[in-house]
């Protein structure tokens, strides 16, 4: 056989190979990409996970008298029913899935700088002094309450604000007993993550039926609903 015809050959296959190589590397790599993809799910914790962030949300649940089962670390079907019971009463998405928002309302998200008592807490709040108002004017209230926890002159938490001595006349009524309505518990989230519709108020106050005549002389920042806003 002709000794060209050889070397031609050669190259060839080498080329054929080389070319191969090349487009199993890349459906490799395409496909280890796309699993990434999906491992990097917003997804934590769902039906059939194990281990300790399970075991963090069933003793939380268990905490809050949603779970009822052995703190196992094993997301069963008793798991998935309380995490669907807690995202219901908390007014997000239940689909018994503990992603970041889940356990952002669990205070299990290191992020997130408040717990699932807080939020539960702020809601209270909106629901008994706002239930009347617009669904802005409601974010408002609870801006209110997170601008003092971030002012030197009041207390540095939710709960240390609202029950503050004389803050707020409806954690000693009977507004109190009023459990919080979906709409405040998304008003209290919006607070939480950020909106104020305020500008930065610390004070507010109904001009028609407050009695104070100090908080009327607070500079005033803008007026939603009913109430005035004030620094």
């Amino acid at each position: 056989m002709n000794l060209k015809k050889i070397t031609v050959r050669r190259s060839f296959r080498f080329l054929f190979a080389v070319c191969l190589c090349i487009v199993i590397a890349f459906t490799s790599s395409y496909i280890y990409n796309e699993k990434n993809d999906t491992d990097v799910s917003p997804v934590l914790s769902s039906f059939g996970s194990r281990g300790e962030e399970v075991r963090s949300i069933q003793k939380k649940l268990k905490s809050l008298g949603f779970y009822g089962g052995a703190v196992d670390g094993i997301y069963g079907t008793a798991t998935k029913n309380a995490v669907t019971a807690f995202q219901k009463s908390c007014g997000i998405k239940a689909d018994g899935i503990a992603g970041p928002t889940t356990l952002r309302y669990l205070g299990l998200s290191s992020s997130s700088g408040y717990t699932s008592s807080d939020i539960w807490l702020l809601a209270k709040l909106i629901a008994a002094e706002a239930r009347g108002e617009n669904y802005k004017g409601q974010v408002a209230v609870g801006a209110v309450v997170l601008n003092r926890v971030s002012h030197s002159s009041f207390p540095d938490s939710i709960s240390g604000v609202i029950y503050q001595k004389g803050a707020f006349d409806c954690v000693t009524d009977s507004n109190w007993n009023i459990s919080p309505s979906d709409t405040a518990k998304k008003a209290a989230t919006e607070a939480l993550n950020g909106w104020d519709p305020t500008g930065g108020a610390i004070y507010y106050y109904n001009p028609r039926t407050a009695s104070n005549g100090w908080i009327r002389t607070r500079p005033v920042l803008t007026q939603i609903g009913n109430h005035v806003f004030c620094a």
